[in-house]
């Protein structure tokens, strides 16, 4: 099982690297774009502001390569976000994957959202044997409506997208890498039953 992780100088990698060490898997941090293409899964990080981030794809290619993959990808918090078509936060046109736009909340809530929430309405195998309403880790200030490829769902003043599905592409808004053991589950099912 190769599993490549997207190196665009926005993530913090090390912390995903080891929790596939701890359920058994080697991954490789790498730009190349071959070996990307090879892998029999990919996972796209990100931690940071949208629009340097985009930058940085644009500047190597990722920009291009990363939709047209075919292998199960998984895009975590601002990898999601930038999947989707467009982000509020520094006016970002986004990868497009996910017809969907990332907006700032609105709400009376502290913004960032910083710490453990539940996820619910869970739909997809990404989430086999992982309860409702468990918790995970998340840190954001933009969020994804609930659409139609929301496979889970969390609460901050609103309901929202905490998870996307379409076609081999997944995409989280928590870590499942800081979110302990449910967190390592969703990191696991990723790797053995996306099977697009």
């Amino acid at each position: 099982m190769k599993i490549a992780i997207i190196d665009y100088g926005a993530g913090n990698v090390k912390s995903i690297e080891f929790a596939l060490q701890r359920l058994g898997f080697e991954s490789e941090l790498t730009s190349d774009a071959n070996t990307i293409k090879a892998a029999d899964r990919v996972i796209f990080p990100g931690v940071g502001e949208a629009s340097s981030a985009m930058h940085m794809l644009q500047s190597t290619g990722l920009d291009r390569l990363i939709p047209s993959l075919k292998q199960p990808v998984l895009g975590i918090c601002l990898g999601m976000q930038l999947m989707c078509n467009h982000c509020e936060e520094g006016d970002t046109k986004g990868l497009g994957i996910f017809d969907v736009n990332v907006v700032k909340f609105n709400t009376d809530l502290k913004v960032p959202q910083v710490g453990w929430n539940t996820i619910f309405n869970l739909k997809s195998d990404l989430f086999k044997t992982v309860e409702e309403n468990s918790y995970m880790y998340l840190v954001h200030s933009y969020y994804v409506p609930i659409h139609k490829n929301s496979i889970a769902t969390s609460d901050y003043g609103l309901d929202y997208s905490v998870a996307l599905h379409k076609d081999n592409f997944y995409g989280v808004q928590f870590h499942p890498e800081k979110s302990g053991k449910i967190g390592e589950q969703v990191l696991e099912n990723f790797i053995v039953n996306s099977n697009k």
